[in-house]
């Protein structure tokens, strides 16, 4: 992990050109994951509203081949134009528009998401690692707590998500308190992206505000997807458009870190289980397959750290802190200052990677530091506290540091100040 500035109150020249770099590629559709350049930008027609002329809906064939269904894809249409400024009148009603679409999937492309660099936040792990719990946990973090603490705010992008997140994810678990399944293959039926605007304020002291947008796409991915031909191909342009990944690792698949845990843990996996036998399920051989796709994408050579930021948490770490030393930086919480505490982070990484080689999994730790060239390790809970059969807990979901992964990547990305409260 390459150490970060003592202070870093703008943006380090290591993540203004990744900025920079990110934004000459034009812009990637968080649906389809195509790059398209800004001219290619299709607009969709206003339509007719009230006493307002406009076209009338006609059936849109490329989104209700994205979607798999006709419903809700007819709607006013869609039209190229040679306009860049972000709104153009329809060539059929003259209705001006700024109703932004992708011009290969149809889906709408916001224009916050079109006129600032926008990320995509690549979500991987093993089955059983907690992704969906997660992703759950993190957004209402965002949407609240975290939020609040760094003056931002997260928007759904469209109807779809918004639908999904609150039928697959808050209602079971947030407000009904019961477990989420494990994700289904895409196989058994189609999934979709959530697609989310993250916009933060940022207060220079001698500067105007300024609002800087991260596009977190995160696709809910079984953890057998990502070996079986027959559904890769959205999952692979996936993660080539990532410009950042999150592994979740699963801590009590590991060998040794059992060692000590309370016996009200959950066992893990039954060593003649299918997935115990299966070597494609263990948490080093997914890092690796994902690490093959990202370097047909980047054209890097062999030995050549890939340049995509790279944080891997352990998930459930509550089951483990009990038996880790009181000292320990896995018993700490964030300052919640609306910056990232680099002495903090520092250590947090240092501890989770003595703890794996303590469980005999030091090799992810030195395949990480072989292929990538910026690479942090978290210990995370995304409820807090040890399930009670297929419910949460008696304590509620109370996530401990979920966040983490996320502030990091905003610091490299230039959007999060990094201090030293204890350094120069």
């Amino acid at each position: 992990m390459t150490r970060p500035l003592a202070r870093v109150p703008g943006v380090p020249s290591r993540q203004r050109a990744f900025r920079q770099g990110s934004s000459k590629r034009g812009v990637t559709c968080p649906y389809c994951f195509a790059s398209v350049a800004p001219q290619r930008i299709l607009f969709r027609c206003r339509g007719q509203a009230g006493r307002r002329q406009g076209c009338a809906p006609v059936l849109d064939e490329e989104l209700a081949a994205y979607t798999g269904s006709a419903a809700g894809a007819s709607l006013p249409p869609v039209f190229a134009t040679s306009g860049r400024k972000g709104r153009a009148s329809c060539p059929e009603c003259g209705v001006p528009t700024g109703n932004r679409a992708c011009p290969e999937c149809h889906n709408p492309l916001p224009s916050a998401y079109c006129d600032s660099p926008g990320r995509i936040v690549a979500l991987v792990g093993a089955k059983n690692a907690g992704k969906s719990t997660y992703i759950a946990v993190l957004l209402h973090e965002l949407m609240n707590r975290v939020g609040t603490e760094l003056d931002s705010s997260l928007v759904a992008c469209d109807d779809r998500t918004i639908e999904r997140y609150k039928r697959d994810f808050a209602r079971p678990l947030l407000e009904e308190r019961r477990l989420l399944p494990t994700t289904a293959s895409a196989a058994t039926g189609p999934r979709e992206p959530l697609v989310y605007l993250l916009t933060r304020t940022r207060r220079g002291r001698f500067s105007r505000p300024r609002n800087d947008s991260l596009a977190l796409v995160l696709f809910d991915t079984a953890g057998e997807d990502l070996r079986s031909r027959e559904v890769t191909d959205l999952h692979l342009r996936y993660l080539e458009a990532a410009d950042a990944i999150i592994f979740l690792v699963d801590p009590l698949e590991l060998p040794g870190a059992r060692t000590g845990v309370r016996d009200s843990v959950p066992a893990a996996r039954p060593a003649h289980s299918p997935q115990a036998l299966d070597p494609d399920s263990e948490p080093l051989n997914v890092i690796a397959r994902v690490t093959d796709t990202l370097r047909q994408r980047h054209g890097t050579r062999p030995g050549e750290p890939l340049p995509v930021p790279v944080a891997v948490a352990l998930t459930k770490i509550d089951a483990l802190r009990p038996a880790l030393l009181r000292q320990s930086a896995l018993h700490r919480s964030r300052s919640g200052q609306g910056v990232l505490d680099l002495d903090d982070r520092d250590a947090v990484h240092e501890q989770v990677r003595a703890l794996l080689h303590e469980w005999q999994a030091g090799q992810l730790d030195t395949y990480l530091g072989q292929h990538y060239a910026d690479h942090a390790l978290f210990g995370l809970s995304a409820l807090g506290g040890v399930p009670e059969g297929e419910r949460v807990g008696a304590g509620g979901v109370r996530p401990y540091r979920a966040e983490d992964p996320l502030l990091w990547l905003l610091h490299r990305f230039g959007m999060l100040d990094g201090v030293r409260p204890g350094g120069p």
